[in-house]
């Protein structure tokens, strides 16, 4: 069973990729009502349409009779009329596209189902346990869900107070692979929803009273680095001035005596 939101206040307007799995097929229609008169919602029909089709296969019925209307509903599509503009009238068939494999799955829409949900996907698509899947079905699935493995002989899997239990215990449904003579049990719970915390710009505490500015530290020099005056240094100049390194009294015309010799060389 797929969770649903309050659907009641989602509009186009509103409706994104990932909210539109928690709507339903009526519903649908009856975001369209109206919206004929609505100029921006014109403006806008086909990003509308494309937002719907990420999670529901529509057609359009050029033919208006029982015959076709009773096919399509017989495949479990709802079929019903929609305004595009004041003067053009259609007739949808819309059916919400079904998560039955892994491949179905989505960032988009794994928040929009079960665990139980989730097992029953991966039971369907199983043989070679988690790491049978790729890298990127792995990163979609935990993106919503805590998942965990454990691989144990069939007799000690169910061992009382075990992994199995605890996690049983939980909250986490629990899909079982055979192989062999051993069991992997892939445990699966839906992450909580989690806030992005907000950063704060103004600078009053909720009492009214303004904040203690932090002093900036950052770019702060280190006294290390500081430079100093020493007023008993005296000052350097030519002639108290000498160096440490002897440079020596090379020939000038000796060394370019040897370099011309390098170079022939």
């Amino acid at each position: 069973m797929e969770q649903t939101t309050n659907k009641k206040a989602l509009t186009l307007k509103t409706l994104t990729k990932s909210n539109v799995w928690d709507v339903q097929e009526n519903d649908i229609f009856r975001m369209w009502d109206g919206v004929d008169k609505d100029a921006e919602v014109k403006e806008s029909v086909r990003r509308y349409v494309d937002i719907i089709r990420s999670a529901f296969m529509i057609e359009e019925l050029t033919v208006d009779s029982t015959a076709v209307k009773s096919k399509y509903e017989a495949l479990g599509y709802k079929v019903g009329q929609v305004r595009i503009d004041e003067n053009k009238k259609i007739t949808w068939a819309i059916k919400k596209r079904p998560i039955v494999r892994v491949t179905d799955l989505t960032y988009e829409n794994i928040r929009h189902i079960t665990a139980a949900k989730l097992i029953e996907v991966l039971d369907r698509n199983f043989g070679g346990g988690w790491d049978s899947l790729s890298q990127s079905i792995k990163d979609i699935i935990e993106s919503g869900f805590d998942i965990s493995t454990t691989t144990l002989p069939k007799d000690r899997l169910h061992k009382k107070g075990g992994m199995y239990e605890k996690k049983v215990e939980d909250g986490f449904e629990v899909l079982e692979v055979a192989k062999g003579t051993w069991v992997e049990a892939i445990f699966a719970k839906m992450k909580p929803e989690t806030e992005k915390p907000r950063m704060k710009f103004n600078s009053f505490s909720e009492d009214g009273d303004e904040e203690e500015e932090i002093e900036d530290n950052y770019n702060k020099p280190d006294e290390d680095d500081i430079e100093i005056d020493d007023p008993n240094d005296d000052e350097i100049t030519e002639d108290n001035y000498s160096t440490m390194m002897d440079l020596g009294s090379a020939d000038p015309d000796e060394e370019a005596e040897n370099l011309s010799e390098y170079v022939e060389d």
